[in-house]
C-alpha cells in the first residue's frame, strides 16, 4: 500500500471517536484530533487526552462552529472522519462545506457508526435521527466528495453489557425482556474492533464510495440466541418476557425522553431486524471481515465472558 493517509478525527474524545483515534495512531498513520478548548479543560476528558498524547496524536484546536479553525485542520490531512455526537449530526454540513472549500480530501467518513440509515424501518423518534444521517449522506454525494459510510451496527459496551435491558447495569440473571418474537438478528461489535475496521478502510480502494458493513458472522445473534448463550455461561435459565410489536409501539409513544429513543432504536434492531434483513450488494456495500480476514475481532461469546 502507498504512503498512509493523514487522518483527522472530529469528535475524537467521544463514545466511538476515541477508539478510532487510537486505531489510527496504532496503525502508524499521522493522526490528528480536532479538540475544543473546553475539552482540554474538562476533567472527564483528561485521561482520553493524555492517552492521545502518549500515542503521539496531533491535537488541533478548533471546532465545527469555527470555520477558520476547521478549514485549517482539514488542510493538514488527507482523510476526515467525523465521530460527532447526536446533537451535532445535522451540523456536519459545516464539515462538508469545509472539505469542499479545502479541496484536498481523499475520503470523508461522516458520523454514522450504527445501523445503515438507508435501510432502516424505524419509527419516531429514531426515524428522524436516521433521516438526519441520510441527509448528510445525500449532501456528501451531491458535493462529489469521496466517501465511506461505516455501518458498525451495535456497540458491545451498550448492548451486550446489559443484554439490551435499558435499566440494567449488568446482564440479567433472573428475568429478561425480549421485544417482538426474539428471532430478528442483530450484530454486536466491540468498539475497539469498530475503530480497527474503520481505519483499515480509509485507504482501501475497495471501500471508496461504499458502505462498510461490520457484520462478523460470529457476532450476529437474535435475542433468543443471545439469551441462550448467556444462560449456558451462567448455568441458569432466565424467565423470558416477550413484548409483542403492537405493545412495543405503544410503549414508545408513551415513554419519556430519552427512553422513547432507546425503545425506538431497539424496535428497529430487534423487532424489524434492520441490521440483517437485507443482502449486501457489491453495488453499494462491502463487509469488513471479508475484506480484512487478518483482523482478530472479539466475538460475542468472548465478550460475555467478562460478566460471568
Amino acid at each position: 500500500m502507498a504512503e498512509k493517509s493523514r487522518v483527522l478525527v472530529i469528535g475524537g474524545t467521544g463514545e466511538i471517536g476515541k477508539f478510532i483515534v487510537k486505531a489510527s495512531a496504532k496503525s502508524g498513520r499521522p493522526t490528528f484530533a480536532l479538540v475544543r478548548e473546553s475539552t482540554l479543560s474538562n476533567p472527564a476528558k483528561a485521561e482520553i487526552i493524555e492517552g492521545f498524547k502518549s500515542l503521539s496524536v496531533n491535537l488541533v484546536h478548533g471546532d465545527i462552529y469555527d470555520q477558520k479553525s476547521l478549514l485549517s485542520a482539514i488542510k493538514q490531512v488527507d482523510v476526515v472522519i467525523s465521530a460527532v455526537g447526536r446533537a451535532q449530526l445535522e451540523d456536519q454540513d459545516r464539515i462538508v462545506a469545509a472539505i469542499k472549500a479545502a479541496g484536498n480530501i481523499k475520503r470523508f467518513l461522516p458520523s454514522e457508526f450504527g445501523t445503515d440509515v438507508d435501510r432502516v424501518h424505524a419509527v419516531e423518534p429514531a426515524k428522524t435521527r436516521y433521516a438526519v444521517k441520510a441527509k448528510i449522506r445525500r449532501l456528501v454525494e451531491a458535493e462529489g466528495i469521496p466517501y465511506t459510510y461505516v455501518a458498525s451496527n451495535s456497540f458491545g459496551s451498550y448492548y451486550l453489557s446489559t443484554l439490551s435491558q435499558p435499566e440494567a447495569t449488568a446482564p440479567p440473571r433472573d428475568k429478561v425482556v425480549i421485544l417482538g418474537d426474539g428471532n430478528a438478528k442483530a450484530v454486536f461489535n466491540k468498539e475497539d474492533d469498530i475503530g480497527t475496521y474503520t481505519i483499515k478502510a480509509v485507504d482501501d480502494p475497495r471501500t471508496l464510495d461504499k458502505i462498510l458493513y461490520i457484520k462478523p458472522p460470529a457476532n450476529t445473534y437474535s435475542m433468543n440466541e443471545l439469551v441462550s448463550l448467556w444462560e449456558r455461561k451462567i448455568g441458569k435459565t432466565l424467565e423470558r418476557v416477550y413484548v409483542p410489536e403492537e405493545q412495543v409501539l405503544k410503549n414508545i409513544q408513551e415513554a419519556a425522553v430519552p427512553h422513547n429513543m432507546i425503545l425506538a432504536l431497539f424496535h428497529s434492531d430487534f423487532v424489524k431486524g434492520d441490521q440483517t434483513n437485507f443482502k449486501i450488494e457489491p453495488s453499494f456495500g462491502v463487509e469488513a471481515t471479508e475484506l480484512y480476514p487478518d483482523v482478530k475481532y472479539m466475538t460475542v461469546d468472548q465478550y460475555l465472558d467478562q460478566f460471568v
